[in-house]
């Protein structure tokens, strides 16, 4: 039997990479994204195995829509994986565009709690898994990171209890917490600053975006008696910030 995979944000970096590497071991794959011409790219690349649906997490409505209008042949989902996320600039809380904040909290948050509903009968029915993107942004803090942290740690927490009230389906549910991956993310993040983004990878070897796919599919293909809980990865180079100190008046 095909199995399926519905993955979130899939035009770019960890989504892309996690619908090839499914593709690759023969699942079909629905995948949503807001860029029409990216989904369609996409599409045009990956052939018939692959279904392209435009939606923005941040619509709620919209998202039912979604789930009730797949094709019979990509309605019967085996994994969820919530990869869609938005990161707003870094400025300190206070100096921040609130509007931003609360962009990242609608996609972060709210679209993936609504999705996720949506999809859960069917999760139920197949007994499949959810696979949510969190980070190591919800563990550890750092200047700048205040409402996409907290996002993050919801998500983590989200994960650890919704696993307690599926007790009994047979649902797995799993948290991966990446650190520092190579893609759009800090484009994205800041704006388009080329040089901010490549400032932060230079002299470092951090993840790819294939890294964290593997890592997916390895979760996501365990026996179904096991359920991998959490999983938090860093790339060798990167570990723990110290303590800040100011100093001074």
């Amino acid at each position: 039997m095909t199995r399926t995979l519905f993955i979130t944000g899939v035009t770019a970096g960890i989504g892309e990479a996690t619908a090839r590497r499914f593709l690759e071991d023969g699942w079909q794959v629905v995948g949503t994204g807001r860029r029409q011409d990216r989904l369609d790219a996409l599409a045009s690349d990956l052939g018939d195995p692959f279904h392209p649906v435009t939606s923005d997490m941040r619509d709620l409505a919209d998202l039912g829509r979604v789930v009730r209008q797949l094709p019979e042949r990509f309605a019967g989902i085996d994994l969820l994986v919530n990869n869609a996320g938005l990161a707003p600039p870094m400025d300190d809380f206070q100096d921040a565009d609130l509007e931003k904040q609360l962009n990242a909290m609608r996609t972060n948050m709210d679209g993936l709690i609504v999705l996720t509903r949506h999809l859960l009968p069917t999760l139920i029915e197949r007994k499949g898994a959810i696979i949510n993107l969190a980070s190591v942004a919800g563990s550890y803090p750092y200047r700048g990171g205040a409402v996409y942290g907290a996002t993050k740690a919801f998500l983590t927490q989200f994960s650890l209890s919704l696993r307690s009230d599926l007790s009994g389906t047979g649902v797995r549910v799993t948290s991966i917490e990446p650190g520092m991956v190579e893609t759009e993310f800090t484009l994205v993040r800041t704006e388009g600053d080329r040089q901010a983004s490549e400032a932060l990878y230079a002299d470092m070897e951090p993840m790819t975006a294939e890294d964290i796919a593997e890592t997916i599919h390895w979760a996501a293909t365990r026996p179904p008696h096991l359920n991998i809980n959490r999983l938090e990865l860093m790339p060798t180079s990167q570990s723990f910030a110290g303590f800040t100190v100011h100093r001074g008046a």
